[in-house]
């Protein structure tokens, strides 16, 4: 898609309700990697983590058949009046991103026996979900507007 086409927005809903799902299993693999310290690498925390990064992956390769995504249009906005407006969905998308790389980085450096990496990647991941969740600000999207500003995304790629 270049900078000229038109993108097709999303309803702002429908990020802040996987964010308080997203959040649930973030608080969970924070409180488990917290009483698991010191314990087996490949315990519930690191799986349960290891599916939260399998779910932010499948956000940003496939947004419109994440399981949260197709639940909030399957279920949840037939309930709902229509949104006031549509958001641009490259934002979630990239933050989507940004959690991704959060939990990764914590997975391997658990992996490689760093102490506390799991939970405490876990738990700033659990703050900005739940800050969007809660709140409807999204880390991860004013990263993308401040990079965006900076010329960094978001642009059409320069002519060769």
């Amino acid at each position: 898609m270049t900078e000229n086409a038109p993108v097709r927005g999303i309803d702002p809903r429908a990020p802040r309700f996987g964010a308080w799902i997203t959040s649930a299993l973030l608080l969970a693999a924070t409180f488990l990697g917290l009483v698991e310290v010191g314990g087996f690498r490949f315990s519930a925390a690191f799986w349960l983590t290891l599916v939260i990064a399998a779910l932010f992956l499948w956000g940003v390769l496939s947004p419109s058949t994440a399981p949260w995504g197709v639940l909030f249009r399957r279920v949840v906005r037939p309930r709902l009046d229509p949104p006031a407006e549509l958001e641009d969905p490259r934002p979630p998308r990239f933050a989507q991103g940004v959690g991704l790389f959060v939990v990764a980085a914590g997975l391997i450096l658990h992996l490689v026996g760093v102490p506390l990496a799991l939970p405490i990647a876990t738990a700033m991941a659990f703050i900005a979900a739940f800050l969007n969740a809660a709140f409807g600000f999204c880390l991860g999207c004013q990263l993308y507007l401040l990079l965006q500003r900076a010329g960094l995304v978001g642009r059409a790629a320069p002519a060769s």
